[in-house]
């Protein structure tokens, strides 16, 4: 082939005994810059270029601005999600993007997590009431309402301290009861307690060793409910591990993220978020991927369909 009186291997000839070192993008470049003197095939086959890599790429880079207004928006909903979650919520958006490409994205975009805080003590273990052993350290974990976490952490409003209580089933992250608060007295946890006896029992009830929780008004609740007490050991944080992370999410996803100017808009606020977006809108990769009220009704569709076989079974 012959162009402005030069053939393509007088331009190209030295570098094809260097092709095999040459990267994709150096390869792409050099088809760029030669595509309009010789017909891409040729300059792509003396390359060993594939001629779909230009289409798309090109297609590709056309994309990259909505996709990045995507994943804007999921990052400003879910602040804290990395790439792999952000990825996961793009697809159910119904965006074609794999992991790869919006962590490099994000990478461009500059988002990364915050600094996490540590988080103000709230657990006064300095109590006569009994204390319980750990039964959940070893325990395999495998229906819903089988364990529930509690804990407590507290929130600065612009002119004093709430405090929050948090009961959560451990086998489908949903939330089975809250409570806010102006003090840490005893009636914090059991608000938070009555909620979530409403329409579920634990079989399991694990806490720290906190006061809120080991209170005879507390225990009885418990009992009359079925449930067996478990609690983890003093200054083992990591034994309560399921609440300890519930509650830096609650922390890192709405409240670092707020400025409640009173105790109603906090109380507002936080409800929406734990009703509405933790439970039905922020996916968890230990649940594949699915919010909380997803994974729950999923599973309990499977067990119906499991127990319709058994009763139709001769």
């Amino acid at each position: 082939v012959r162009a402005t009186g030069r053939t393509i291997d007088d331009e190209v000839g030295n570098r094809k005994k260097g092709i095999g070192v040459l990267e994709q993008r150096q390869k792409r470049a050099i088809v760029e810059r030669m595509r309009g003197e010789y017909p891409t095939s040729v300059v792509c086959e003396v390359l060993e270029y594939g001629r779909s890599n230009l289409y798309y790429q090109a297609r590709e880079v056309g994309d990259e601005s909505s996709i990045k207004a995507a994943i804007m928006d999921v990052a400003g909903r879910y602040p804290k999600y990395g790439y792999r979650r952000i990825t996961r919520q793009l697809q159910r958006e119904g965006h074609q993007v794999n992991h790869k490409r919006v962590a490099r994205l994000m990478g461009e975009m500059g988002l990364c997590s915050k600094v996490v805080k540590r988080r103000q003590r709230t657990t006064n273990s300095n109590h006569q009431f009994r204390r319980y052993a750990n039964l959940v350290i070893e325990l395999v974990i495998e229906r819903p309402d089988q364990v529930w976490v509690g804990d407590i952490t507290y929130i600065r409003l612009q002119q004093e301290f709430v405090y929050l209580a948090v009961l959560m089933d451990v086998f489908t992250r949903s939330i089975r009861g809250w409570h806010l608060a102006r003090s840490m007295e005893v009636n914090l946890t059991i608000t938070a307690l009555k909620k979530g006896l409403q329409r579920h029992r634990p079989e399991i009830h694990h806490s720290d060793q906190g006061v809120q929780y080991a209170a005879s008004e507390y225990v009885e609740l418990l009992k009359e409910a079925g449930a067996r007490i478990s609690m983890a050991a003093v200054g083992e944080a990591w034994q309560n591990g399921y609440a300890e992370r519930l509650m830096r999410t609650i922390k890192e996803e709405e409240v670092d993220l707020s400025e409640y100017r009173n105790f109603a808009e906090a109380y507002e606020q936080i409800g929406t978020f734990l009703e509405e977006v933790y439970s039905k809108k922020r996916i968890h990769s230990s649940l594949g991927y699915l919010t909380p009220s997803e994974y729950e009704t999923e599973w309990n569709e499977q067990q119906n369909k499991e127990y319709d076989i058994k009763e139709e079974s001769p």
